[in-house]
């Protein structure tokens, strides 16, 4: 099995990451291979409806030339999509969303009267997070809209794992969220990737 863990955060030593890294730890105790994406790193451009991707309901398809189309081929490679990122204004970093736009349209041929295929149909998605509110009042709307998401795209929806950051005073990192990590990477395997 393989996961494609897509990193929203623009701090490689935020706290975001500093979650992901047990999850990541305990994969590998697993012997499950995964791809880590730094979304900043790469050029996404935004989704601007213009529908070129319905055209050829074989391929991503997009307009552009940028990362996208390195992103896509990434995920279709992959068993399990794990969405990485802080929560900014109750939804995800500004890549992230960028990135979830033009998949939505190019992986999903079914805009408007298509009737096409959902090329990543049956593949399966998580959430690791971290929001400065309760994550019941911080990362809610997220996941919600990820459910959505799912839903549309025929995706099966694996969970969240959402952890508090009380501020800049404060350490984020401690061993109940490692092991809250550990334990989400574990259900993950137990449930889906055997």
């Amino acid at each position: 099995m393989k996961a494609c863990i897509l990193m929203g955060s623009p701090r490689k030593k935020g706290n975001t990451n500093a979650l992901l890294e047990p999850f990541i730890e305990e994969l590998a105790q697993h012997q499950v291979e995964h791809d880590l994406i730094w979304l900043y790193d790469k050029r996404i451009e935004p989704c601007i409806a213009c529908r070129v991707c319905q055209k050829d309901w074989k391929i991503f398809g997009c307009r552009y030339n940028d990362d996208v189309q390195e992103i896509f081929d990434t995920i279709i490679a992959c068993d399990v999509i794990v969405l990485a990122t802080p929560i900014y204004s109750w939804y995800c970093t500004p890549p992230m969303k960028a990135l979830l736009d033009r998949l939505v349209y190019g992986m999903n041929k079914y805009y408007g009267d298509n009737q096409g295929p959902a090329l990543w149909a049956g593949k399966q998605l998580a959430i690791i997070t971290t929001c400065g509110y309760r994550p019941e009042k911080g990362a809610d709307l997220f996941a919600e809209g990820v459910k959505r998401y799912c839903k549309h795209s025929q995706l099966q929806y694996l969970g969240m794992l959402a952890e508090r950051d009380l501020g800049y005073q404060s350490i984020f990192m401690d061993a109940e969220k490692a092991q809250h990590s550990c334990f989400f990477a574990q259900e993950l395997f137990k449930h889906t990737w055997r």
